[in-house]
C-alpha cells in the first residue's frame, strides 16, 4: 500500500474511531482535552509508523494503546504515576510489542459508557452554545476545526478559540466526566439534543453564506442522533429527536430547484424524496410513541413531519 493510500486509510480510521479513543481515555485521565492530545499524539504515531509496518489488524485497539502508553509517560514526567498506575495497569492490557500486537478489545458496555459520558461533557451547560457545538462535532463528530469552520462560515482561528476555551472552561470548573443521575439527568439530555438539533438546522436552512442548505452538516446531526439514541435507547426525546431529522433530511434533495432555488413542500417533486430515510425516521417515531411519558417537542415535530411523508 502507498503512502497517500495509507494515510487515507488512516484518515478513515481516525474519523471512525476518535470519538471511541477520546472518551475512553477520558476516562482515565479524567481531563477532555489532555484525551484528544493523547489520542491526537497516537494519530501522529500511526502516520509514522503504518506507512512502513502496515495496517494493524485492529486500528482501533492500536491506537488505543499507544494512547495509553503515552499517557503513562506523561504521567510519570508529572509524577504522578504512583497514583494511576493501578489504574491505567488494569486499563492497558498488550499481549506483545506495541507496533504489531494485537490488543484485547473493550467490551461494548464499556465503549458505550465511555462514549456516552463525552456525550454530556461535550454538551455541557457551563459552555456557550457556540462552544458546545464547536466541541461536539470536533470531539464526537470527528470534524477538524478547517471542516467545523467551513460548515458554519466562521473564521478557523475562531473555531478554535472557542475549543481552546471550551476544554480550559471544563477543566476549571472541574466537571466530571460522567453520566448525570437524577433530576439533572433531563435537563442535561435537553442541552444534548439543543446541539444537535442546532447542528442540524444549520444544514437544513443555513444562517450566513450563499448557500441556503449544507447537507454534510445534517449528515453529522444525523449520525451524532443515532449515536446517542443507540446510547440512551430508554428515552423518548432522543428518539423523537432522530425521526424528525429522518423526515426532514429525505426531503433535502427535492428542496432545491435545477438552479438551485428554494422548492416548497407542496411543489416538491415526492420522487425525489427518500424513502429510506422516511421509513427510518418512522421506526425512530414509533419508538419515541411507545415509551413512557409524555411527548417532548420534537416527538410532536416528528409526528407532524410524519403527516406529510
Amino acid at each position: 500500500m502507498s503512502i497517500p493510500e495509507t494515510h487515507r486509510v488512516i484518515d478513515a480510521v481516525w474519523k471512525i474511531e476518535s470519538a471511541r479513543l477520546i472518551a475512553g481515555l477520558a476516562r482515565i485521565v479524567r481531563d477532555v482535552g489532555l484525551a484528544e492530545e493523547l489520542a491526537q499524539d497516537a494519530l501522529v504515531v500511526a502516520l509514522e509508523k503504518w506507512p512502513e509496518a502496515g495496517i494493524p489488524d485492529n486500528p482501533g485497539a492500536w491506537l488505543m494503546a499507544t494512547a495509553k502508553h503515552r499517557a503513562i509517560d506523561l504521567l510519570r514526567r508529572n509524577q504522578l504515576l504512583d497514583r494511576k498506575h493501578a489504574e491505567l495497569g488494569r486499563e492497558l492490557k498488550t499481549r506483545q510489542d506495541l507496533a504489531m500486537a494485537n490488543f484485547d478489545i473493550p467490551g461494548d458496555h464499556e465503549i458505550s459508557d465511555d462514549l456516552l459520558r463525552l456525550v454530556f461533557v461535550s454538551c455541557h451547560p457551563v459552555l456557550s452554545t457556540e462552544a458546545r457545538v464547536a466541541l461536539t462535532l470536533r470531539l464526537l463528530g470527528g470534524l477538524t476545526t478547517q471542516e467545523i469552520a467551513r460548515a458554519f462560515l466562521v473564521p478557523e482561528p475562531t473555531v478554535a478559540q472557542r475549543i481552546v476555551r471550551a476544554k480550559r472552561t471544563l477543566t476549571e470548573a472541574r466537571v466530571p466526566f460522567e453520566v448525570p443521575r437524577g433530576p439533572d439527568l433531563s435537563a442535561r439530555l435537553s442541552s444534548v439534543l439543543e446541539v444537535i438539533y442546532l447542528i442540524f438546522n444549520e444544514g437544513y436552512s443555513a444562517t450566513a453564506g450563499d448557500d441556503w442548505m449544507r447537507p454534510a452538516l445534517c449528515e453529522d446531526a444525523l449520525r451524532l442522533g443515532r449515536v446517542v439514541a443507540e446510547l440512551a435507547p430508554d428515552e423518548p426525546e432522543v428518539h423523537g429527536l432522530v425521526a424528525l431529522m429522518e423526515i426532514q433530511a429525505s426531503r433535502l434533495h427535492a428542496r432545491a430547484g435545477p438552479r438551485g432555488e428554494p422548492v416548497l413542500l407542496l411543489d416538491q417533486d415526492r420522487a425525489r424524496w427518500d424513502r429510506l430515510l422516511i421509513r427510518r425516521g418512522l421506526a425512530a417515531l414509533q419508538r419515541a410513541e411507545k415509551l413512557d411519558g409524555a411527548f417532548g417537542p420534537y416527538t410532536l415535530q416528528a409526528a407532524i413531519a410524519a403527516c406529510h411523508a
